[in-house]
């Protein structure tokens, strides 16, 4: 599903130039259930930004499904957000005054989907997440973990086989956070391709592969290697 050859990531700004990631080669197969890990400021959230087309890279070559995506016109690459990619976020992102089912309705919206359509899909979604009877309520209304259920809920709305989780349990307590984790499971169960940044380990030992990223660059534990495989 995904290629990643020499990827670079700088930032220039102004006086400063930074080096987000350096010389990032991956590879990740359609149906993976993989955790991103390191500490602060080693490029995690870069590289699921390049991954989900949310960014470009300074150099290197990226393939999604085959096609490379690095030197796509910004609509295109647009396109591949709206249909390709399922994004969850740490802080939910959902539209405060909209309802749940509205939340959810909204990519599809953008993606030209009918309404007949659009409702059974909504429908559909809110139901796989255990929220079909929460469709009403605004997000003041619901609780961190149901909020990030509509989170999770409005990124499969276009059913995309790449789901992209940026701390999706920070904001949640334990038993919380674990419930989130289980969608996921069940989501890679069902044929998706579920990648998520964490710091939590306990979390992260529940996904089926590791990537260990440190200073920009993929690390084994022992500076710059391939990533950390666990059966």
């Amino acid at each position: 599903m995904i290629r990643m050859k020499e990827i670079k990531k700088v930032y220039n700004t102004g006086k400063v130039t930074f080096e987000a990631l350096r010389n990032i080669d991956l590879d990740i197969q359609d149906n993976e259930f993989i955790a991103i890990v390191g500490p602060s400021g080693s490029g995690k959230s870069t590289l699921m930004n390049l991954m989900g087309c949310l960014d470009t890279p300074s150099g290197g070559e990226y393939q999604l499904e085959g096609r490379r995506v690095d030197t796509l016109h910004p609509n295109q690459l647009a396109e591949i957000r709206n249909k390709k990619v399922g994004f969850v976020f740490q802080a939910f992102n959902l539209l405060p005054y909209a309802s749940t089912y509205e939340n959810v309705e909204l990519p599809l919206i953008f993606a030209g989907v009918k309404g007949r359509d659009r409702k059974r899909r909504v429908i559909d979604v809110l139901t796989q997440v255990g929220l079909s009877d929460k469709m009403a309520n605004k997000p003041t209304e619901l609780s961190g973990g149901e909020m990030q259920r509509v989170a999770i809920a409005r990124a499969l709305a276009n059913n995309p086989k790449l789901i992209l989780a940026d701390e999706p349990t920070g904001n949640l307590d334990t038993k919380s956070g674990a419930e989130i984790v289980g969608i996921f499971e069940k989501l890679w169960n069902d044929g998706h391709t579920v990648i998520m940044i964490t710091h939590n380990i306990n979390l992260a030992n529940r996904c089926r592969r590791i990537i260990k990223l440190k200073d920009g660059m993929i690390d084994n534990g022992n500076g710059n290697g391939p990533p950390q495989t666990r059966l």
